[in-house]
């Protein structure tokens, strides 16, 4: 059985090798990108290297209007990645 931190830990860097492609296909560097939607270019490097902490909604919104694509395409592609089964708790 796979621990809570572990699943936290796999939903981070799913997040953040889609935002990198994402970021890719826009062309622009973490720095213009975390420049235009007023984000710390740390901050940024931490999502797409999964090394950031639980990401808050408005947070990935915000990361969402960067890509130029809607809050619930990112989380889509996130939830597809992952599987159908993938679940933060015991009760699926």
């Amino acid at each position: 059985m796979q621990g809570i931190f572990d699943k936290n830990r796999k939903l981070i860097r799913v997040i953040g090798e889609i935002v990198k492609e994402h970021r890719k296909i826009t062309g622009k560097s973490m720095y213009c990108i975390s420049a235009e939607i007023l984000m710390s270019k740390s901050t940024w490097r931490d999502v797409e290297n999964g090394n950031a902490g639980d990401i808050n909604l408005s947070t990935l919104w915000r990361i969402a209007e960067g890509l130029e694509i809607l809050p619930e395409q990112l989380i889509l592609e996130v939830r597809q990645r992952l599987g159908k089964d993938f679940s933060l708790t015991e009760l699926n």
